[in-house]
């Protein structure tokens, strides 16, 4: 794709983002969030997801592939399947076969399916990713597990408070590593939370990383009453003025390699506020095991539930109007690490991008562009 070409269109889509902020508009979704369900086996020090009554309601297979039929979802381009654990699911296999089944017919721009998962269930997972793989790579949609991964060792299993998770997810990762030789479509990768406990492993787990070819989400943890429920934890995991600077030397260090979040990181631990585009609740929605669907995974506004209405009513709705207007300027949105919202937001809201390409030069630039995979959104 030409450069010209790309910038042309981050020219135009940055007027149709600030057109719809104006109006409350919305888009079609272009990226997705699964939550499939809360169930967890690990106690996260950083996360109450497991803190989740048992008896909570999780949408059936049935329900989930009769939400993503609707004609909504024609340029969705990127779904990721989270949890809790996705693998507890015994049907999770059943609805990747329904996702190749829909990329014929409903979501034909459908470039990736992304699960996360922390590795602790490594027969289940081998199991389900060599069923699933060759299956997506017929119907050209690259398949993305990120593991899990907080520390090296003994600290990992601390910081996830499960007795030899380590070793799990280490089986987990070479099971994948050995499909992915496979079936090329397969993408691993790692994605850490950094807390006080692992501030002092941030180099050793790049270079892990790195030594296994796998790619690597790391950013600091995030403090919300929706997505992660772990309010009461902000004061056991406040960092302290040194953790800070050792996050800074990392990431103008030279093993991080995702050249854009890593600025806008510097400049959060500096300035203490995260200033950067974002899009949800315009071309990204998060919906929870239960068909809540929220327009942000952070911010705790429910739309309302597709049980009682289609998602296209939901996205359309005043709540979501009132949330878009607001994009990026909440209390939330200013203490906001999670990097696998520029994916979608750098293409779609269009100036950041536009002006980042030249500023970064041309090769900079396009290594960036595909290494984060944003050629699928255009």
């Amino acid at each position: 794709m030409p450069l010209s070409w790309l910038r042309l269109r981050l020219a135009v889509n940055g007027l149709r983002y600030r057109y719809l902020r104006k109006t409350g508009g919305v888009s079609k979704p272009e990226a997705l969030s699964l939550e499939i369900t809360r169930r967890c086996l690990a106690h996260c020090i950083m996360c109450n997801i497991w803190k989740t009554p048992p008896d909570l309601p999780e949408l059936p297979l049935a329900e989930w592939m009769k939400v993503l039929s609707s004609p909504i979802f024609t340029n969705l381009r990127e779904l990721d399947i989270t949890g809790g654990e996705p693998f507890l699911r015994r049907d999770l296999l059943g609805l990747l076969e329904g996702i190749c089944g829909l990329k014929g017919s409903h979501c034909q721009a459908l470039r990736s399916v992304a699960i996360t998962t922390n590795g602790f269930l490594p027969l289940k997972i081998v199991e389900v990713i060599r069923e699933a793989a060759p299956m997506m790579k017929e119907r050209n949609i690259d398949l993305v597990i990120a593991c899990a991964l907080d520390a090296l060792g003994e600290l990992h299993d601390e910081i996830r408070n499960f007795a030899g998770g380590w070793r799990r997810l280490q089986e987990s990762i070479q099971g994948l590593l050995e499909i992915r030789d496979a079936h090329k479509n397969l993408v691993v990768g790692l994605k850490t939370t950094i807390l006080p406990n692992n501030v002092d492993q941030l180099e050793d787990i790049a270079a892990y990383a790195e030594g296994k070819g796998l790619f690597l989400i790391i950013s600091p943890f995030i403090l919300t009453d929706n997505r992660f429920d772990n309010l009461d934890c902000k004061e056991v995991l406040q960092f302290h003025p040194g953790d800070i600077q050792k996050m800074i030397r990392f990431y103008e260090g030279g093993r991080f390699q995702w050249d854009y979040h890593r600025q806008a990181m510097i400049r959060f631990l500096k300035g203490g506020m995260m200033i950067k585009p974002c899009s949800a609740g315009f071309n990204y929605f998060f919906i929870r095991s239960t068909g809540d669907v929220f327009p942000c995974s952070i911010k705790n506004l429910i739309l309302g539930n597709l049980r009682e209405n289609s998602f296209e009513t939901l996205i359309r709705s005043p709540a979501a109007k009132y949330f878009r207007k607001g994009a990026g300027r909440f209390p939330e949105c200013r203490s906001c690490t999670e990097p696998g919202l520029e994916r979608y937001s750098l293409p779609f809201e269009g100036f950041t991008y536009l002006s980042y390409s030249f500023k970064s030069g041309k090769e900079n630039f396009l290594q960036l562009h595909h290494h984060m995979g944003l050629d699928k959104y255009f």
